[in-house]
């Protein structure tokens, strides 16, 4: 083999390897942990606010599909009448191709 395919053949190489490592950096950068954007209620809001006593138990604060990331409110699917919440866009995908495998992570699906 001479000079010049060995350089074409270590080229290719690294170009497949660097395309495969982007592609699974875009796909790992959709389900970083992403931080709630924090919302306070206002003046007139803070009247109508009741506490959540009996509810807590029941309110889902973790993605079920990244265990452990805090969920975005605004990303969700409704699942059998209850709504799924998740920390980024690629989550839902992924609990609704098994919804079964998650359903028993989620409190409000436990009695």
């Amino acid at each position: 083999m001479n000079s010049k395919q060995r350089f074409l053949k270590r080229t290719l190489f690294v170009g497949t390897l660097t395309v495969a490592t982007v592609a699974v950096l875009s796909f790992l950068a959709g389900c970083k942990k992403e931080q709630p954007p924090a919302s306070r209620p206002s003046s007139s809001q803070a009247a109508t606010v009741q506490p959540a006593v009996a509810t807590v138990a029941m309110e889902q604060t973790t993605c079920p599909v990244m265990e452990g990331n805090p969920i975005n409110k605004n990303i969700f699917v409704e699942y059998k009448g209850k709504k799924v919440y998740f920390c980024c866009k690629a989550c839902p995908e992924k609990f609704l191709a098994d919804p079964n495998k998650y359903v028993a992570k989620l409190p409000q699906f436990q009695n």
